[in-house]
């Protein structure tokens, strides 16, 4: 019986993640829902909702956690399959843009609450950015033997160029999407000749 209870409870708690990314959107930010409307929209009574979680600010971090991990992990897969040939920073790319374009309303959460008035939600946030430069920082130096001063510069880089672009992919599709995306890799492309040049001069 506790099985089957188990197996509801994480129903239900998916079904609330889900009703809260359904009402994100460019004009309707993850700080402006209620809990009640989210509520509402899983089917369940609002006092339900804290047998989940203690408050929206709790839900808004597990979307920002299990968003985050979600994309980390398609990145690390990218870069395993580099092994079979073909470009890393075009593969990457590619990846993480496919996965902007399907999970349209996690990244918009990011961008709204980077700045958002939630401390908490800020912070996981600055978490979950700094998550990706680091893997990147750390596969740079380990698998591409790059000065560790020159890695660091050019992770972050990259990702603030990828995270940029990413906004601008939000409210596009089509060949507008395919050359953002042609334009980024080239971009990405730019940094890790100059982070090379740089290398190889010290």
């Amino acid at each position: 019986m506790s099985g089957v209870r188990a197996q509801q409870k994480e129903k239900t708690r998916h079904a609330l993640i889900q009703a809260a990314l359904k009402h994100l959107c460019a004009e309707n930010s993850f700080s402006s829902l209620s809990l009640r409307e989210v509520a509402r929209e899983a089917g369940i009574a609002p006092t339900s909702f804290y047998r989940h979680f203690q408050n929206m600010d709790e839900l808004g971090l597990t979307l920002v956690d299990e968003g985050g991990l979600a994309l980390r992990q398609l990145l690390r897969q990218s870069r395993q399959r580099i092994a079979n040939g073909g470009s890393i920073i075009e593969v990457s790319v590619h990846t993480f843009m496919d996965y902007i374009t399907r999970n349209k309303n996690i990244f918009r959460l990011m961008l709204q609450e980077q700045a958002g008035t939630t401390q908490e939600l800020r912070l996981a946030i600055a978490r979950e950015i700094a998550h990706f430069t680091n893997e990147l920082r750390d596969f740079l130096i380990v698998e591409r033997k790059t000065d560790e001063r020159i890695a660091k510069a050019q992770s972050d880089a990259i990702v603030r160029i990828v995270f940029s672009a990413g906004a601008d992919a939000l409210d596009l599709t089509g060949d507008d999407l395919r050359k953002l995306t042609d334009q980024t890799i080239l971009q990405v492309r730019m940094i890790a000749r100059g982070a090379l040049s740089l290398h190889n001069t010290n």
